[in-house]
């Protein structure tokens, strides 16, 4: 890099490549692809620091100071930074504008420790006027902001690596706590409490029509004798009456029907017209765009955010972490300018709409989110430019922020109210319809609703004849209706983000990955768009609620988030909170005195919910299950009764417990003899999914239920000396049922792997197979995917041999990539993300990266899979089998020295204990081989263990 120029930072590679086109050749445009570097592993500790750092890698003796170390996969980064800061005269550091960004900046600035003049860049989106103005008007890095950052940082290091053994020992090993995963968990599993508690009632009313001049137009019955009719919000949250009213049995409601009928007419006893007016919603926030993209798109948080983040990087929008509601004046010109065009002079109020939110957080610095530039492109200008997914989500935000600039939606509502007699009884009928007399707003976005319990109360809008009171109508078509009060419905992704929202838990932007960790942790499972807790969920708020209940309330929790808004202020000392966390202060009991006092935990109550007197629901190491107890002897060991995997919490009432427990036991079905070799074929339904099996034949010891063509096995002792060899067994395919399946199917799945035939080329046999991740073909060591299961039986040779010639990972489908992202910088070809035989991986035609395990593909950005492909590629090809190579010893760290932030100077860096970033990669390089040494054999252990489970069950 030439003398003089100037070095600028970011934290995204797609920005980089933006950035440097608006900032030309004087300056460089480098990125730190995120954080550069993270609290320690306790490994990476030397051992002379291992007794102050060694538990948390923070020294919570001594002012909470954590120890910091650069990631393995960001010393190539960290290299190439420090090589082009020698020859910068200027550094501008330019991360996002929020806790995250400011932190990062600051790393940055303790790891490379330049000698040149630092300023922070901030900008709010990616547009060459944005940029050079940045550009223009530095500032200083903002210490408050890195503290809170830091203190979020390590409270939830001290909160999850206390909290979450508890939850090892007690409910299952691999789970964790968190202050915002805990309580969102809580939250899901408090409502599924309120479904299985809810008492569902049932209530009747009547519908009919009723006609003027020929104008027919639905009423409903309302009011009998002056009393008003039960609806489904008369009922509370237990379904329970909250107020006398009038509750129709059926018989009732059918003879007023019948009546209504008889009677023939009605009078209009009233005509009520009423004007209002909608104004139109806010521009987006953080949390109000994951709830819209869930709403109307059927995005999950992390999708959305995940898509909005391409969508800032790429120049289309402004920032997309922001909880303020605010406009710029040039966005307000532009939204209102382009109303105009679209929809005349009448689309815009006289005076431009100016929102405000309470929020008092560090993020209130940035715009809403919105159509960046000032001048909005349309939808239709970029979408060359955009994927689908893009696509739609750049139209939400364009309509959302036009709309919030235009005029109120005027309406008029007419309510008519029909009185007639009807079996003796003075019964009211109404109807209402309303007329839009001016749409506004309504012409360019109107917003998505979440589940409404009593929709069925709710009378659809129509169009209603012009009465007036006095007037007789014909009224007929009479028609009892029943109803049954429902409980409230469960979160869905939009609905707890804004829950969680209005309790202030959490921060819209940690959403998305609060609501993924609640999945991934098996306590919520997704049933069309609504979270389901698990049993596992059940127990472990349990336990939360019992022993840590101050660490789960939702107002503590929402009191951390203004204590660190308020660090962010500049209005707390980071150090005096932490210890009042920590350690306890007048105001509360801090968590280290909790943990050292939990006395005793009985797991198996934590795990334990009972149904009915006889039955209680368990959750053990196979999932959850039902313990029943003989009445006739209560001593005799209880009787275990599985639980479908799909049934939910609520689902399990008495009645469902006691058809479980009442249903035949399905034994081994008899399909019939193999005819080759004379052995049985059974269907068996195990622990780890339906199989077949083939068996010796029936002895004279066991014999055959002719009804259910059961074997019944006579019990018989064994020894080691009749051991003999494992029958053969086959999975069944996903498309295949215990109940259904036949002998030749049976048969057929018994003798794969196929043959399909023989390479001509090479002369290689070809099989067709199923496997641990989907059905493939085989041919030597090369593997190719089958797109169905059942192509094992179908697939032909020329098939394969087609399948062959096409390139292994990628290429084969446009279409069958998970993911697409831009060209990656180095080898210039697109990125995707694809489902290959071993799980996804990330590729760009050349490199090939596979996905850990625990990640899944949303949760990949640009960003990231462009650091796994250079991280892959930097390591080489892989060693050949039988090489060794001895470990690069790993020098001690030296130990970090205290921050200053009233001198706004770099501290001593923490993260390492050389700058070498050779012997960085090297020992990065020897501990993968032995982590991927130590996966190879957990994973053939399992396979192992799965197998002698599945033979024996």
């Amino acid at each position: 890099m030439a003398q003089g120029k100037k070095l600028v930072i970011v934290e995204s590679p797609t920005k980089m490549r933006s950035i440097q086109g608006y900032l030309g050749d004087d300056y460089e445009v480098l990125s730190s692809v995120g954080h550069i570097r993270d609290l320690a592993d306790k490994k990476d500790i030397p051992a002379e620091d291992k007794k102050a750092y060694g538990k948390y890698s923070i020294d919570v003796e001594n002012g909470f100071d954590p120890y910091y170390v650069v990631s393995d996969r960001k010393t190539k980064t960290v290299a190439e930074l420090r090589r082009a800061l020698k020859s910068a005269d200027e550094v501008l550091l330019a991360t996002d504008e929020d806790r995250e960004g400011e932190a990062i900046a600051w790393h940055l600035l303790e790891t490379l420790k330049p000698k040149v003049p630092v300023k922070r860049m901030v900008f709010h989106e990616i547009t060459k006027d944005a940029i050079q103005a940045a550009v223009g008007n530095t500032r200083e890095l903002d210490l408050a902001l890195v503290d809170a950052q830091e203190t979020r940082r390590i409270l939830d290091r001290l909160y999850g690596w206390d909290v979450s053994p508890v939850l090892w020992y007690k409910v299952k090993s691999g789970l964790s706590a968190g202050r915002v995963q805990s309580a969102a968990t809580r939250m899901v599993v408090e409502r599924e409490r309120e479904r299985m508690a809810f008492v569902s009632a049932e209530y009747w009313d009547v519908e009919a029509q009723a006609s003027s001049t020929g104008a027919a137009f639905g009423v409903r019955l309302v009011r009998v004798d002056g009393g008003q009719l039960a609806r489904g919000t008369d009922f509370d949250d237990t379904g329970k009456l909250k107020k006398a009213v009038v509750v129709l049995s059926e018989a009732d409601a059918e003879a007023l029907a019948a009546a209504v009928d008889a009677a023939g007419t009605a009078t209009v006893a009233k005509v009520e017209a009423k004007p209002g007016t909608r104004s139109p919603y806010a521009p987006f926030t953080t949390s109000t765009l994951q709830q819209e993209a869930g709403r109307k798109l059927s995005m999950s948080a992390k999708q959305a955010m995940s898509v909005a983040q391409r969508l800032y990087e790429k120049g289309y929008i402004t920032y997309m972490r922001t909880d303020s509601v605010a406009l710029s004046t040039q966005a307000i010109q532009a939204a209102r300018s382009q109303a105009v065009a679209l929809y005349g002079d009448s689309a815009v109020p006289l005076k431009p709409r100016v929102y405000k939110s309470k929020s008092k957080n560090a993020q209130e610095a940035h715009e809403a989110i919105r159509p960046s530039g000032e001048r909005f492109r349309t939808p239709a200008s970029v979408s060359s430019g955009l994927d689908r997914e893009e696509q739609r989500l750049y139209d939400l935000i364009w309509k959302r922020t036009v709309a919030s600039q235009m005029s109120d939606a005027k309406y008029e509502t007419t309510t008519i109210t029909l009185e007639t007699e009807a079996a003796g009884k003075q019964v009211e009928f109404t109807a209402s319809g309303t007329v839009y007399t001016f749409k506004g707003f309504l012409e360019a976005y109107e917003e998505g609703r979440d589940e409404k319990r009593n929709a069925q109360d709710s009378s659809a809008d129509q169009s209603l004849p012009a009465v007036a009171v006095g007037d007789e109508l014909a009224i007929g078509e009479s028609v009892a209706k029943g109803h049954r009060t429902t409980p409230k419905p469960r979160y869905t992704e939009a609905s707890l983000v804004k829950a969680l929202e209005e309790h202030g838990i959490g921060r819209p932007s940690t959403f998305a990955s609060i609501i993924g960790t609640v999945i991934d942790r098996g306590y919520a499972t997704k049933r069309g768009q609504a979270l389901v807790p698990t049993w596992l969920a059940f127990s472990v708020v349990r336990l939360l609620e019992q022993h840590f209940a101050d660490l789960i309330d939702y107002d503590f929790t929402a009191a951390l988030e203004d204590d660190l808004d308020a660090i962010a202020r500049g209005e707390q000392n980071r150090v005096e909170w932490l210890k009042s966390f920590y350690y306890g202060s007048e105001n509360q009991v801090g968590l280290r005195q909790v943990v050292d006092n939990l006395g005793e935990i009985d797991a198996r109550a934590l795990n334990s919910t009972r149904i009915t007197d006889d039955a209680t629901l368990r959750f053990g190491k196979y999932g959850p299950y039902l313990e029943v107890v003989d009445p006739a002897s209560p001593e005799a060991k209880p009787r275990i009764v599985n639980v479908p995997e799909d049934l939910a919490p609520d689902e399990l009432t008495a009645d469902k417990a006691r058809e479980l427990i009442d249903a035949p036991v399905a034994g081994d079905r008899v399909l019939g003899e193999n005819p080759e070799n004379g052995k049985i074929i059974v269907v068996k339904d195990g622990r780890f999914g339906p199989y077949v099996q083939e068996n010796d034949p029936v002895s004279d010891d066991d014999s055959v239920d002719e009804a259910t063509g059961e074997v019944v096995d006579k019990p018989k002792k064994k020894t080691k000396k009749d051991a003999a060899p494992k029958p053969r067994t086959a999975s069944l395919f996903r498309s295949m049922s215990v109940d259904t399946i036949d002998l030749d199917t049976a048969l057929q799945l018994l003798s794969l792997p196929r043959v399909v035939g023989a390479d001509p080329a090479t002369g290689e046999e070809i099989t067709a197979q199923n496997g641990r991740f989907g059905p493939y073909l085989k041919k030597g060591t090369d593997s190719r995917s089958l797109e169905s299961e059942s192509q094992i039986f179908d697939v032909t040779l020329e098939q394969a041999l087609e399948l062959y010639a096409q390139p292994k990972y990628g290429g084969r489908k446009a279409s069958s990539a998970l993911k697409e992202f831009e060209a990656d910088p180095v080898s210039g070809k697109p990125i995707r993300i694809r489902d290959g035989r071993f799980g996804a991986y990330v590729t760009d035609g050349e490199t090939n990266v596979t996905i850990p395990r625990g990640q899944t593909p949303d949760d990949v950005t640009f960003e990231i899979a462009v650091q796994m492909l250079a991280d892959k590629r930097a390591k080489g090809p892989a060693a050949k089998r039988g090489a060794k190579k001895a470990p690069a010893k790993k020098a001690p760290a030296k130990k970090p020295a205290a921050k200053k932030p009233a001198a706004k100077k770099p501290a001593a860096d923490k993260a390492s204990a050389t700058s070498d970033a050779e012997k960085a990669a090297a020992r990065s390089e020897a501990a993968k081989k032995a982590a991927a040494t130590r996966k190879a054999n957990a994973i053939a252990k399992a396979d192992a263990a799965r197998a002698a489970a599945r033979a024996g069950s």
